[in-house]
C-alpha cells in the first residue's frame, strides 16, 4: 500500500488497517513456527507497515 493512500485515510480506517496487520503478523508468525512460511522477509515488512500507520495516526492525533 502506498504512503500517500494510507495518510488520506480517516483514523477509524487506520484503526481497521492496524487490526488487520497484526492479525496478518500472527498468521506470518503461525506460519513461521510451523516451517509453512515460503518468505521470511514478509515478517519485517509487516512489522515496518504497523509502525508507519501508528506513526500516522499519532501525528492525525496530535494535529487534531
Amino acid at each position: 500500500m502506498d504512503l500517500k493512500e494510507v495518510r488520506s485515510k480517516s483514523i477509524a480506517e487506520l484503526n481497521e488497517l492496524l487490526v488487520t496487520h497484526h492479525r496478518e503478523r500472527f498468521n506470518l508468525r503461525m506460519q513461521k513456527t510451523t516451517g509453512q512460511l515460503s518468505k521470511p522477509d514478509l515478517i519485517k515488512k509487516n512489522r515496518i507497515t504497523i509502525a508507519r500507520i501508528n506513526t500516522i495516526i499519532t501525528e492525525k492525533e496530535v494535529s487534531a
